[in-house]
């Protein structure tokens, strides 16, 4: 297997994941986005669960996408090819990795809705980040 096959598997593993979070595990999911008891008992808490199910279908998109690409590996003949789904896959875990810096500055602070230096959110945290790095400099390598 190789290092694009590799990075391909692991995206899908995580996108996979992401939506065993969001859409199978959202009541769950949105007790750690809200981590106050007192805060749960309104409609905009019952908003935060039920969006799950729209970032989870995302999620499972993006992990059949990547399932298809590591066993349909010769459908692309080019580097440029696979560069620009490898650049995809980064801006899919960038945009993940960069909505969560505002909550981790206002956690830096002693603030911020749910804290993302704990728990689960630390690891989507790292593993969106070390994911869109990863795809991003193997899309570089190809286009180089």
């Amino acid at each position: 297997m190789t290092l694009l096959q590799v990075l391909l598997a692991a995206n899908a593993i995580w996108f996979a994941m992401a939506f065993d979070a969001f859409y199978r595990r959202r009541h769950i999911f949105a007790k750690v986005l809200v981590p106050i008891r007192e805060d749960r008992d309104n409609s905009a808490y019952q908003a935060v669960i039920e969006s799950g199910r729209f970032m989870g279908g995302f999620n499972l998109a993006l992990s059949a996408l990547n399932v298809m690409l590591v066993f349909n590996f010769g459908g692309f003949s080019t580097d440029a090819q696979w560069a620009t789904l490898l650049i995809f896959n980064a801006l899919a875990h960038g945009s993940q990795f960069f909505g969560n810096v505002p909550m981790a500055l206002q956690n830096r602070n002693g603030g911020g809705l749910w804290n993302v230096f704990k728990g689960v959110m630390l690891l989507i945290f790292a593993l969106d980040f070390t994911l869109m790095m990863a795809n991003g400099a193997l899309a570089i390598w190809l286009l180089v």
